[in-house]
């Protein structure tokens, strides 16, 4: 019933600092009365979702960005200061230009001012993260899947957890996470690398008792190729600054193509589509005035996305066993008012 609290399950995709859209909109849906039961993420994702998790609220979200200087995450080691080799003697040495240290202890002091450090300490919200065990090739969804890194869930911790989700490759160093079981050691990167819009995550089979939504990332117009929205930056024809150029070009490649093979392939029946303004994933000079700009567009596309959504609805075409006669028209039309209102700004 309209004006009683809504239970819902988010999915937040990744997208480095684009992730400000997501405070946006999930400001309007805590305004229209959604209460989030579980909540996932990758990379960007999961900050958001860690952080409602742990209890904070929409409006409190808000604060956070607006407050946060991104510039500071682009913490360096002794090697990342070494003139003329730098960056290519921190991806030798580390695998990554910047440490994440800085990321990691922003990330703990939040967790820890609600009382927050393992996953048994949550009291919010159900919390998954993704990530990408690069020594196992495999996703990793955690905690559900701790144990495959030698740990029990309820002891993880939610900050490292994050880290480990939001490992740019070559941007950030990946987490090293040593099994104290086995004595591996496991190479923890980006989990947008293999799952970056996990909006699977809570399906169940038959019809659902609540709705999922996925909170998706895209550009504005999803038809331009993936080579014409990237940076492209002069890249050194030879020696080590050229491998590192390639490799971050490479990553970044990787990283965006999720948004458009999604935006071509998949139905927008549960997605919110966000429109990112042509901002990048690494882009950590951004302004404040390009940060409201990217809050309000999460806010306008959860209130489009709301003035048709219809659970029954959903059910009734999707997930009761239907042949899906109107899902291309859905599609198509979705698509189409994105891209109108990226047009008519």
């Amino acid at each position: 019933m309209e004006g009683q609290p809504q239970d819902v399950d988010l999915v937040f995709e990744g997208g480095g600092v684009k992730g400000v859209g997501l405070a946006g909109a999930l400001a309007v849906l805590e305004e229209r009365g959604y209460r989030p039961r579980n909540v996932a993420g990758s990379s960007a994702g999961a900050i958001t979702a860690a952080l409602l998790a742990a209890g904070y609220t929409a409006d409190e979200l808000r604060e956070i960005v607006f407050a946060l200087d991104l510039r500071r995450f682009r913490d360096k080691a002794w090697e990342d200061k070494v003139p003329f080799v730098d960056r290519p003697l921190s991806v030798l040495l580390d695998l990554g230009v910047y440490e994440g240290t800085a990321f990691l202890e922003w990330l703990r002091a939040l967790l820890a001012a609600r009382g927050v450090s393992t996953f048994a300490d949550l009291r919010g919200p159900g919390l998954q993260v993704l990530a990408s065990d690069v020594t196992r090739r495999e996703l990793l969804v955690l905690p559900r899947d701790a144990d495959k890194l030698g740990v029990d869930a309820g002891t993880l911790e939610v900050a490292t957890a994050v880290r480990m989700s939001m490992s740019i490759p070559i941007f950030f160093e990946p987490v090293r996470f040593r099994n104290p079981r086995t004595g591996r050691e496991h190479l923890i990167v980006d989990g947008g690398m293999l799952s970056n819009f996990p909006v699977w995550l809570f399906d169940c089979e038959g019809a659902p008792s609540r709705p999922t939504f996925g909170l998706l990332l895209v550009e504005p117009r999803p038809r331009v190729s993936i080579g014409a929205r990237l940076p492209m930056d002069p890249m050194p024809e030879h020696g080590p600054r050229a491998l590192v150029a390639y490799l971050q070009a490479l990553a970044q490649t990787v990283m965006e193509a999720h948004d458009r093979l999604y935006v071509e392939s998949a139905d927008f029946a549960r997605t919110i589509a966000i429109p990112t303004l042509g901002i990048g994933s690494t882009e950590f000079d951004l302004s404040y005035e390009r940060k409201l700009a990217l809050y309000d567009s999460g806010r306008r596309a959860a209130g489009s996305f709301l003035e048709t959504w219809s659970f029954e609805a959903y059910v009734a075409e999707f997930r009761s066993g239907k042949r899906r006669s109107r899902r291309l028209g859905l599609v198509r039309q979705q698509r189409e008012a994105v891209e109108r209102e990226a047009a008519e700004r």
